[in-house]
């Protein structure tokens, strides 16, 4: 009886085990000097998923400091080098940013990175540029923790336009009813009318024939006198 109630949480731990192992999290610093590349390769199985993120800074050379630039731009490509290096990511963002994508085929991949620039000031100076880079290689469960903020915050804009479309209906079904309600009175009203209308005709074809038949009696009774 106790080994049975122990396997579970063995398995479990082992599980949890082999599932922190499964996923690599690299942390790479690379230098570069103006538009230097520089790169580096992995061996990827096949259907592995990799993500990285990136933020780059220039060096002051006055001050001797690291800052960001808002003219610097990294340009990312990933090459499949068992390929005749065909490419499968090419992208150009920020001084800082993210890249994800999906060995589709096992082997070695090139991940390069180059720094660029907006304007041609910056680059004739060819300062020195630092990459902090964090790669995420094989694993989802990193990646759906940092993630997790934005897909709730999507789910809750999700139940709220739900909500709101529930309360869109609710009105539209109210103002149907009201609209129902006040054809039917509309209805019974012109009904009514109508029955009003028919009566006092009858009313007045009584009245009429009445006086008729009244008026012809007097005439005859003056004719014979």
């Amino acid at each position: 009886m106790t080994a049975s109630r122990t396997s579970p949480s063995w398995l479990l731990s082992a599980f949890v085990l082999l599932t922190v192992l499964s996923s690599q999290v690299r942390a790479l610093h690379l230098y570069m000097d103006g538009r230097q590349e520089k790169c580096f390769f992995e061996e990827l199985p096949k259907d592995t998923l990799v993500v990285g993120t990136y933020k780059a800074e220039s060096l002051d050379r006055s001050s001797n400091t690291w800052s960001q630039d808002p003219a610097l731009q990294i340009w990312i490509t990933v090459v499949e080098t068992f390929d005749n290096d065909h490419r499968v990511v090419s992208q150009r963002s920020g001084s800082d940013g993210r890249f994800t994508f999906t060995a589709a085929d096992a082997g070695q991949h090139k991940i390069c990175f180059t720094p660029e620039s907006q304007s041609g000031s910056w680059l004739s100076n060819s300062p020195l540029v630092k990459l902090n880079l964090d790669i995420v290689i094989g694993s989802t469960s990193k990646i759906e923790t940092e993630d997790s903020g934005k897909m709730a915050d999507i789910v809750q804009r999700v139940k709220d336009l739900n909500s709101r479309l529930e309360d869109i209906r609710r009105e539209q079904v109210f103002q149907r009813e009201r609209e129902a309600e006040f054809r039917d009175q509309s209805e019974a009203t012109n009904s009514r009318a109508v029955r009003w209308s028919l009566m006092q005709l009858v009313v007045l074809a009584v009245t009429c024939a009445w006086q008729l038949s009244h008026l012809r009696s007097f005439f005859i009774k003056q004719k014979l006198t």
